[in-house]
């Protein structure tokens, strides 16, 4: 090979993409996500459904939203919303806003805790306020914004941290199936057996969503999620340390 080849061969094996192998299982997993085949109708039907619905419950809530977001200054400072990074569909990750319900700098210190010692974690963090708003389960409006945006949907599986997606992932070789999807602001697992649930069950339940969604079984499911709300409402109202 002359002098001139060699050079050029050297050049292209330094520029030319070589071929990449995932760097990690939950990339593997998003990838098969992405390559999944569609249900564009019934996806189609059930983003208009959220638009319509997020809309709504705006404008319904405006008032009630901007109560809380006072009182959450009044009475711990700011901010207002807790900002956290969730896995959305095909493994993009998107911002999830809820009313701010812990102490300032409570994400870092609850740390990469999961289950049942998050939980209780958790319910030393929060804030007076905050409780009454657990128990309610009124923390969770600002997740319209993230409907309307297109990060959720008004149902699906409930969103997760990135940095619990990995184990997971690992732990239960079906959950890359999450991500189809559009993440939830209610779901199957949450309608059914509550946040407490084991993330086995927990996946049983958004795998049978994903597989049969459905514009009846959409309905079905935020009719069962607005009773149930209503039954932690009504509770949490009077008994807020004692709701989740």
């Amino acid at each position: 090979m002359s002098e001139g080849r060699r050079k050029l061969a050297l050049v292209l094996t330094t520029i030319a993409p070589m071929p990449r192998t995932p760097s990690s299982l939950s990339e593997s997993f998003i990838r098969r996500a992405r390559e999944s085949p569609r249900r564009e109708r019934v996806d189609t039907a059930l983003r208009t459904l959220d638009v319509t619905f997020s809309l709504l419950f705006l404008a319904l809530a405006a008032i009630p939203m901007l109560t809380i977001a006072l009182a959450i200054v009044a009475t711990s400072g700011r901010p207002v919303f807790y900002r956290g990074q969730r896995v959305g569909r095909g493994g993009e990750f998107y911002t999830m806003l809820k009313f701010r319900t812990l102490r300032a700098g409570a994400e870092d210190r609850l740390g990469p805790y999961l289950g049942d010692e998050l939980v209780d974690r958790t319910r030393a963090e929060r804030t007076t306020i905050g409780r009454w708003l657990r128990a309610t389960q009124l923390d969770e409006l600002p997740q319209l914004f993230n409907v309307l945006r297109g990060d959720m949907s008004l149902v699906g599986p409930r969103p997760i941290r990135p940095i619990f997606f990995e184990p997971l992932a690992s732990d239960l070789p079906a959950y890359w199936q999450r991500l189809v999807v559009r993440p939830g602001l209610t779901g199957f697992a949450q309608v059914r057996r509550g946040y407490e649930t084991s993330m086995a069950e927990k996946l049983a339940h958004d795998l049978e969503w994903i597989a049969d969604r459905s514009v009846g079984l959409y309905l079905r499911t935020l009719g069962a999620t607005a009773w149930r709300v209503l039954g932690q409402s009504l509770r949490g109202a009077f008994r807020p340390t004692k709701v989740d």
